[in-house]
């Protein structure tokens, strides 16, 4: 058991009241509330002017409280709308050109927090309209979710040894299934895994309140039911024990199962992660 998980929500309204503020910083991050060391992650960035080869890159670290899940016509899988939100285009004054250029900032991420939020972009304003709209499509998302792939060569470095300690631990269950000494029934396979248990560092030893494996396993949704952001019904949706969850609607509480929750990723008049 690696104790870290991830939460999915839809409002950043908790964050932005505990936080004491997110941005750029060029020196050492320092963390100093609880909320920064357990759910605060950090990216090193690059920006680079796509209009002109003379001017150099900077570079700079950014703190932050959640990554977004970005959504498009090709966002199908929440990994893919994480790494779109990694590379994107953006306007500012040139000093070089001294007028507005187009810059290409590039993020990845180098510090992992125990507790992952990730906000699905759903929100956006309609001109035309002048209506704040909803994107309803299905954007599927996973009960355990790997962040290796967003992590910058050196954390990635760092995350190994935590992850090929897993690896090891997966491949000894896999052997014990081919051998034919696995469990018999569900009883004797959660008694075995009771045994099995055994609680290792979930975080750096220098940096508490990171993650040192990048594996993460879903703990709650919080979930926004109706098509405007104007209107409609927030839910909680809380893991409870094995695949048992607590859907916390008001001051109503009951039990549902893994696939209710998986249900979330689509709404329409139903609730939406």
């Amino acid at each position: 058991e690696y104790g870290k998980q991830w939460y999915q929500r839809r409002v950043r309204g908790m964050m932005s009241e505990y936080l004491p503020g997110q941005g750029s910083t060029s020196t050492e991050t320092i963390r100093k509330s609880f909320i920064e060391q357990y759910f605060g992650g950090e990216n090193s960035t690059t920006m680079k002017c796509s209009e002109s080869e003379e001017e150099p890159e900077t570079k700079a670290i950014e703190k932050w409280t959640q990554l977004r899940c970005h959504i498009n016509t090709d966002v199908r899988y929440m990994q893919l709308g994480l790494t779109m939100g990694l590379k994107e285009n953006i306007e500012k004054t040139s000093s070089t050109l001294g007028r507005n250029a187009v810059y290409v900032k590039t993020s990845n991420v180098n510090r992992l927090p125990s507790y992952l939020t990730i906000n699905f972009i759903r929100f956006f304003y309609k001109e035309k309209e002048n209506i704040n709209a909803k994107v309803l499509k299905d954007i599927k998302f996973p009960m355990e979710y790997d962040a290796f792939e967003l992590c910058t060569p050196e954390l990635k470095e760092k995350l190994t040894p935590a992850r090929d300690q897993f690896e090891a631990i997966r491949q000894k269950r896999i052997e014990k299934e081919l051998s034919g000494k696995d469990i018999k029934n569900k009883h004797d396979l959660a008694n075995e895994a009771k045994k099995e248990i055994r609680y290792e560092p979930h975080s750096f030893l220098d940096d508490t309140g990171s993650s040192n494996s990048g594996y993460y396993e879903l703990q709650a949704v919080l979930t926004h039911q109706g098509r405007s952001s104007s209107s409609g019904h927030y839910v909680a949706w809380v893991r409870h024990k094995e695949d048992n969850w607590i859907k916390c609607d008001d001051e109503k509480l009951s039990i549902v199962k893994d696939d209710d929750i998986l249900k979330l990723s689509v709404g329409g008049d139903w609730h939406v992660a």
